[in-house]
């Protein structure tokens, strides 16, 4: 067989991933927070983006240019009316004007006040009331003479004062200045201070701060004794029960039978009550206050400082329902970057570029400002065609609530909107729609199938997950549901699941057994087992 050099030409298809659609791809999936940092990076980057006004901007912008032209136009009248005044005082009998009568009130003002003081401005004082002018100079309070200086670099930031959130650390710190006069202790309090969390509890060991500050370890110990007593109750504690005994004491309420149930907290977390009986050695009622009161402590009181505040979702979509009982989708205008390509500028600046570096920059800067605004627009549209068939999908949801919700996949959209399931998993990530039910994840819809009891439509499995829930709820405590018990009213219901998926729900949910609620509502109702 003899082998031979030859061309052939072949036709395929395949998919080339340019910088410009791995950017498109990239902005789906990026929620509203983040594609606004993106935004305000790319309008620093290229000269050619610019935000778009509104219309309320645009008129204040046009008011206050109208306004300006005017102001300017009175100033000029104004001037030219001055100067013909007083050209016509120079002609008339009397040279004097106001501005000459001002100038010689002035200068007489000087001359009074150097002739009854007799001494020169700097001496004006006495020696216990006079000031250093050469001093005032160099303080800042020669600045406030000047007036507020209120541009450059050198502004102070009043928002850095008047917001500024104290931490659990300077609340300490305040309080171990006010204590401890000797430099020694205050030297180990501000090391114990260090090794607190955010919670309050001490971590380290006070051995190993003892060898590092060469302190002997009943100086420390006594110490941290005196700062157990700062504000929040229950700090500095090393475990959570020294953190309940010590606020405990604080209200008087360390006595042996609740340091009892302190040293018994195992006990209580199974919730053991005859056991934790027998060890507080107190009755039913006694053990079901002492329980209720600790539950009104706070473990972790360090977190009530310094605590930055939740930031609050704002949603992509907006669904609100129609008189005719359909519903009505729209994309929330807030959580939009509006970007404008300038192309005056691009004309402008094209003339005066003459090198060839130049004149390519300018054009990658346009391609990179055209496709972003293009592939913004894009996100919109798609954010948009997917919410509108997820809401056409839930449409009971929307109606009757959480029971009625649909199992919803990514191909069942996808098929619908004639695009990709790796588009559309883009497009509900990080995604949030507000509704008539509450506020809501994209991903939230999308749920798995659980099959049917007898013939008829496959439920989903967040349903389910809310009748479980419900069922618990409502049960007494005379007759709290098993997981068996939870199946049987489920397939009463049409539902065909699985023991092992009720109780994987159920822990998903966070809720406990069976036996431990009964001993839950046992505690609540005043009783015990």
């Amino acid at each position: 067989m003899a082998f031979t050099a030859k061309l052939e030409l072949r036709q395929s298809h395949s998919l080339v991933m340019t910088p410009q659609l791995q950017q498109a791809i990239k902005l789906l999936q990026l929620s509203n927070m983040e594609l606004t940092a993106f935004v305000e990076a790319e309008l620093e980057r290229n000269p050619l983006l610019e935000r778009e006004e509104t219309d309320d901007a645009g008129a204040a912008a046009q008011g206050e240019a109208a306004e300006a032209v005017s102001l300017f136009a009175e100033a000029k009248q104004e001037a030219n009316g001055h100067a013909g005044d007083s050209s016509d005082a120079g002609e008339g009998e009397t040279p004097g004007s106001e501005e000459g009568e001002w100038l010689d009130l002035q200068a007489d003002d000087r001359d009074g006040r150097g002739e009854d003081l007799d001494a020169e401005p700097q001496d004006a004082f006495s020696d216990g009331e006079g000031y250093n002018a050469g001093a005032l100079k160099e303080s800042s309070w020669a600045s406030l003479s000047q007036g507020p200086r209120l541009d450059g670099d050198d502004a102070p930031n009043l928002e850095a004062y008047v917001a500024e959130e104290r931490t659990l650390k300077d609340h300490l710190s305040d309080q171990l200045a006010l204590v401890f006069a000797d430099p020694a202790r205050r030297l180990i309090g501000h090391h114990l201070i260090d090794m607190t969390d955010e919670a309050g509890y001490l971590q380290g060991d006070l051995a190993a701060l003892g060898e590092l500050l060469g302190a002997p370890l009943d100086l420390i110990e006594e110490t941290l004794r005196v700062m157990q007593g700062f504000e929040p109750c229950g700090v500095f504690a090393r475990d959570l029960r020294e953190c309940l005994k010590l606020q405990l004491k604080e209200l008087d309420r360390c006595d042996p039978a609740m340091a009892g149930l302190i040293e018994h907290l195992d006990l209580l977390a199974v919730h053991d009550l005859p056991a934790l009986k027998r060890a507080c050695r107190v009755s039913d009622e006694d053990l079901c206050d002492m329980i209720q009161e600790v539950k009104r402590l706070n473990p972790k009181p360090g977190l009530k400082y310094g605590s930055s505040p939740s930031q609050p979702i704002v949603p992509d979509v907006l669904v609100r329902p129609l008189p005719d009982g359909s519903w009505h989708v729209e994309l929330n205008s807030e959580t939009l970057p509006r970007v404008l390509v300038n192309q005056a500028y691009y004309a402008c600046v094209c003339k005066s570029a003459t090198s060839k570096h130049d004149k390519s920059y300018l054009v990658d800067c346009l391609q990179t400002a055209n496709w972003l605004v293009k592939s913004l627009d894009q996100r919109a549209r798609t954010i948009l065609k997917v919410a509108q068939e997820i809401v056409r999908q839930q449409d009971a949801f929307l109606t009757y609530g959480v029971r009625h919700l649909r199992p919803l996949n990514l191909r069942t959209v996808a098929d619908a909107i004639s695009m990709h399931e790796s588009t559309v998993s883009r497009v509900t990530a990080n995604k949030y729609m507000a509704t008539n039910r509450g506020l809501f994840e994209l991903k939230y819809f999308f749920t798995s199938a659980i099959a049917a009891a007898g013939e008829g439509d496959a439920h989903s499995s967040e349903a389910v997950r809310h009748r479980i829930k419900e069922m618990i709820e409502a049960e007494p405590a005379s007759d709290v549901l098993s997981d068996d018990k939870i199946v049987e009213r489920l397939k009463l219901d049409g539902v065909d699941i699985a023991r092992r998926t009720v109780a994987k729900y159920r822990e998903a949910l966070r809720i406990p057994s069976s036996v431990q609620r009964r001993r839950q509502k046992r505690i609540a109702a005043g009783t015990s087992a």
